[in-house]
This record gives C-alpha cells, structure tokens and sequence, in this order.
C-alpha cells in the first residue's frame, strides 16, 4: 500500500483519536480506527495499529485492550481524572472574576483533555449564591503583568479607582499614580487581590486586581523584600476579613458552641478553643479590625461576643449604635 504525505504524522493522529474518541466506557476497533486516520488522509495497514500502539506505550501512555463481541482498545489514564476536570469546571464557573465570555473559552479548554463523549457531562452549570461575573476582561492580562513583575523584581504603577452610582470610575486620590512593589497575588472571597509593599507608608498593603488601571512594570526594583522574607499568606488571609485594612488586635471570642465550625472556617482547624463550659467556648486570634470584621460578629448575634480588648469593644458598640441611628431618624 502506497504511504500518504500525512504518513510521518500517523502516531501523533493515532494520539489524538484515542484521546477524543476513547476512554474506560468507550473503545474503536482496529477497522474504526483504520476509518479515522482515514480521514486525515493516512491510509495504513492494521498490523502497522500494532506497531503504533506499542510505541504509543513506551512513550508512557495505558493503551488497553478489551475483549467482547468486538476486540477494541482505549485509552486508560489520562492526566486528569474526570472528577478533578468536573472540579476545575465548577472553580471556572463558580469564580466572580472570570467573566462569561472568559468562562466558556477555558471551559471548551478543561473539555479538550478528556475524550467527547465525557466532556459531556463537563457541560454542566453551576450555581452559586450571590455570584455576579465581573465586566473586566482584561484582568487576566493584569493578572499576567504582576506576576512578571514579580519574577523580574520590579515596581508597578498604576491608577486605582472604585465604582460611583452612575457606574463610572472614580479614581482614588484624584488619578495619582500609585507605585508599588508586588510580592504576592491572593485569591479571597471571590476576588484577586494583589500584596505588595507601599514605599510611601513603609507597610504592607492590598489591592484589589479589578480595580487597577493602566498597570505598568517600571524599570525601578522592588522593595520590601524584608517584609516578606517569612511572609505568611495563610494567617494574613485569616486576619484580615474581605481584605478590608484595619488595624491588628488580638481579640478574644466568647462563643456558643453551635458556632465552633464558623470559627473553624474563618480561622483554620489549628485554632485553639478553649472550653468554658458545655455550652461555650473561648478562641483568641489575632485579626485586623475593620468595619467588615465587626458586621461578621454582628451576623450571629449573641452567639458570638467579643471579651477583648476593650478598644474593638468600644468600636462594636460605635458601630452598632451608628446603624441603629439611621432608622430612629427616619
């Protein structure tokens, strides 16, 4: 049989048929797979499949052979096991700041890595309390440029704005340039926020990625590299609630103890709770005090009470007070 001009290229098609077209519920006979190198214009012999599959296997792929009415074969491992692409399908369409349009184009991506007939069940919707897809689409190039600049150790400006009510940017510190050095990227509460040194303060601050505008790297280095040498993104994500800035204090919680898993998911299994009696315990940890933390007491009402310091004390009750106010007024 006369070879084709596509014949250099048949193990690499082969690869390709398998992937799409087989997997542990799906298998191709020798003459299915013969028809669809077919259809790339490669004509081949079935003992030559024989040849291909066993190269295919000392390459380090699982080529398995079924036996039945019909002999077939498939592929029997891939990279990713279809819960974990299932997994990375809901993270894509749960997530605020990857848009719709964004979504679907890595979705049809995650269903490239395993065969047709599985992507199906990728195609699925997810939906999650409260989400609100962002507008931005150019975050993903944001995103891009910090971590270069991280990697090329170099400063960062940019403009930083907030929304007003005619849904117009509103530039911070009337459209100064901000110029920063970045050392850390943070994905919480369904925002990415970027960490990074603030010359002007000499502290750590936080930015939300979203709201960054015109971000270019400067050819001056970073610094604050002391700041981050035992930096540790895991307890800063823990103090600090929403990424609002506040100060830090160690404040200690008297809670019910119906509230022990809300304080394991906010402060980690490694919190140490201290029993008061059958139906409450104690928990101290170091937080940074804001207006968000104080209204994330405030959401369980009695079940969680604030014993110190004396000063976020003073702030909750401001706070509350402050609140009531609006509507005795009204």
């Amino acid at each position: 049989m006369a070879k084709s001009s596509n014949q250099k290229l048949k193990v690499l098609y082969l690869l390709n048929i398998m992937k799409e077209l087989t997997d542990e519920n799906h298998g191709l006979t020798i003459m299915q797979i013969l028809e669809e190198l077919q259809k790339y214009g490669i004509r081949a012999e079935r003992k030559s499949i024989y040849g291909d599959f066993e190269a295919l296997r000392d390459f380090g792929l699982t080529i398995e052979k079924r036996t039945g009415k019909n002999v077939t074969y498939h592929l029997a491992e891939r990279d990713f096991e279809l819960p974990e692409l299932k997994l990375l399908v809901d993270a894509v369409q749960s997530s605020k700041f990857i848009t719709h349009k964004k979504s679907s184009t890595l979705i049809k991506k995650i269903e490239g890595l395993t065969s047709k007939y599985e992507a199906q069940q990728l195609q699925r919707q997810v939906f999650v309390a409260n989400r609100i897809k962002t507008m931005n689409e150019s975050i993903y190039y944001v995103i891009d440029e910090i971590h270069r600049a991280i990697s090329d150790d170099k400063k960062i400006s940019f403009k930083y704005f907030e929304w007003n009510m005619k849904k117009e940017r509103q530039y911070k510190r009337n459209g100064k340039i901000y110029m920063v050095s970045p050392w850390a990227l943070t994905w919480d509460d369904e925002n990415y926020y970027m960490i990074a040194f603030d010359d002007e303060s000499s502290i750590i601050k936080h930015y939300r990625v979203d709201k960054m505008h015109g971000l270019k790297i400067t050819d001056k280095p970073r610094m604050g590299a002391e700041l981050f040498e035992n930096f540790d993104m895991a307890l800063y994500s823990k103090k600090t609630f929403g990424m609002y800035g506040g100060r830090d204090e160690q404040v200690t919680l008297r809670c019910k103890d119906k509230m022990a898993g809300v304080i394991i998911d906010r402060f980690g299994q490694d919190v140490i709770m201290y029993e008061v009696d059958k139906e409450q315990f104690e928990v101290s940890a170091r937080v940074s005090v804001s207006p968000l933390f104080l209204t994330w007491i405030m959401n369980f009402g009695g079940d969680i009470k604030i014993l110190s310091p004396q000063s976020v004390i003073d702030d909750y009750v401001k706070l509350a007070k402050a609140a009531l106010n609006v509507y005795e007024e009204d």
